[in-house]
């Protein structure tokens, strides 16, 4: 079955992860659901002379919501029928599309891992050619769009309460990850009964670390498939790109997240080929990539990227 959840005040979370919000969507192991999200705050919307058009939905939920603990809005909960503390949910990207004609790239002081170079907030808007999903940037160059989901999360366990919608985890949450883009699959461990997932953080545009604290920040649609499998939870999201096995961690120690994305990588070639660890290690160490997600989500992001096909046996 196919679902639509729009993004309206009555299913966007603004800043937060709530283990005890409402669903907005039930759904089955199977089913599909195209979501609407948006992105930015008042001071992100786009002035009259920029020629460029905020979406009627993104300024109700302006109008008549205010963020708590965070800036992210975040369209859901969906509650997965079935799902329970120990699960694996399965979510497959089917398509991205950009939902409006701008996006958004803003700067302030103390904020970024070069602080010092803002002197005060600054949002620049700059127009999208959703067609030729391209974009020009204000300073001459014109790039080819590659967006994705920053975030894409489960809830996390409800012990620790409603938590910023900032900092990644174990559950998801604010990766900036761009391989969580369409064509992939994304393995998120359930925490809660029902999953209770979510999404949002639409880029149109980042580069590895997100070194300024914000990308090119838009609203995007992504229709997404929904699969459960049971008892088999991950230590922490992985994701399957493009024939790439991508493992991840985060923590405020850059190092300690490093060490931890090899080592799910090492764990993940001695459960899934017969490899054994040492010969896992030695295989990361030679075709895998060790790369920083980002670095401005006060848990920094690591990832482990490694290409299935370094696995194929020689013709």
């Amino acid at each position: 079955m196919h679902h639509h959840l729009a993004a309206t005040p009555e299913t966007v979370l603004w800043g937060h992860i709530d283990p005890a919000a409402s669903p907005v969507l039930h759904i089955a192991s199977g089913d599909s659901v195209t979501i609407e999200t948006l992105s930015g705050g008042p001071r992100n919307l786009p002035a009259p002379e920029t020629g460029c058009h905020a979406l009627p939905a993104h300024r109700d939920v302006i109008a008549r919501c205010r963020p708590h603990l965070g800036p992210h809005m975040l369209t859901g909960p969906i509650f997965i029928r079935d799902a329970a503390p120990g699960d694996r949910l399965l979510v497959e990207i089917e398509t991205i599309e950009l939902a409006q004609d701008f996006g958004w790239n803003a700067i302030e002081p103390g904020a970024g891992i070069l602080p010092d170079l803002a002197d005060e907030y600054e949002s620049l808007t700059v127009p999208l050619d959703r067609s030729r999903r391209q974009a020009r940037l204000p300073w001459g160059p014109v790039v080819d769009l590659a967006p994705f989901f920053g975030i894409l999360a489960v809830v996390p366990d409800a012990s620790g309460g409603c938590v910023t919608s900032v900092v990644p985890g174990p559950f998801g949450g604010n990766m900036d990850n761009r391989y969580c883009r369409a064509g992939a699959r994304i393995a998120l461990p359930v925490f809660c009964e029902g999953a209770l997932f979510l999404a949002g953080d639409g880029h149109a545009l980042q580069g590895d670390g997100e070194i300024c604290d914000t990308a090119l920040e838009t609203a995007l649609n992504g229709r997404l498939r929904f699969h459960l499998e049971k008892g088999t939870a991950p230590e922490a999201p992985e994701i399957l790109c493009d024939n790439r096995i991508i493992t991840m961690d985060f923590d405020e120690d850059l190092d300690k997240a490093a060490t931890t994305a090899a080592r799910r990588m090492v764990d993940w070639l001695t459960r899934n080929t017969p490899l054994s660890a040492g010969e896992a290690y030695r295989h990361c160490s030679l075709l895998a990539d060790l790369r920083v997600t980002q670095m401005v989500n006060r848990r920094k992001g690591a990832h482990c990227v490694l290409d299935l096909g370094s696995l194929s046996p020689a013709a």
